[in-house]
Formats: structure tokens, C-alpha cells, sequence
């Protein structure tokens, strides 16, 4: 984990914003049909999802979300054509432990 990163992450409100939405997706998101039901929220949210939501050009949602992936607070997992992401709960978790401790 490196603190700075996540900062610098966190200091974007958009960036911010999907965190948020990716706590609850289920709340944030329709179900998303090209992926099993059963699967649904489990492996994360589609991009495009994310980007609809966000209201803002895919490249840069993508380069928001490849932020947030370099600093550890998210996961993706591809499946075809699609790349989902998740919350990193270990790090975030982590970092809150950090938080706590040295501020």
C-alpha cells in the first residue's frame, strides 16, 4: 500500500464518486445483462456502466480507473470483451488502519 497514491486517487471527486458507487453496486447500478445473474455485482462493474453514470468520455473514465487499479484500490477482472472492476477491500481497509494510525 502506498498512501500518497491513494491520496492523489481520492483527491479527484469523480474518482471518488465511483469508490462510493462500487461500495454498494446493486444501489448504484443496473443489473448488468451480458454477464450470469448469478455472477452480477460479484466480479464488479462493466466500464461503460461506470462511465454512463459518471456522465463523462470513456477514455477518461478509463484512465480514472486505471488511477485507482495503480493505487490498490481497485481490482478488474476481464470476461470477452468487457473489464469489470471492484473495491480492493483489503486496501482500503489497510489504508483506513493507516489513516487512523498516523494522523
Amino acid at each position: 500500500m502506498e498512501p500518497l497514491l491513494i491520496y492523489k486517487a481520492l483527491s479527484n471527486e469523480t474518482r471518488h464518486q465511483i469508490l462510493h458507487w462500487l461500495k454498494n453496486p446493486a444501489e448504484h447500478f443496473e443489473v448488468q445483462c451480458h454477464i450470469p445473474e448469478d455472477v452480477d455485482f460479484k466480479i464488479g462493474v462493466c466500464v461503460g456502466d461506470i462511465q454512463a453514470k459518471a456522465g463523462m468520455a470513456q477514455s477518461v473514465i478509463s484512465g480514472y480507473l486505471l488511477t485507482m487499479q495503480k493505487a490498490g484500490l481497485l481490482e478488474s477482472e476481464r470476461v470477452g470483451q468487457w473489464t469489470y472492476y471492484r473495491r480492493n477491500e483489503k486496501t482500503i481497509r489497510q489504508f483506513t488502519e493507516y489513516v487512523q494510525k498516523e494522523l
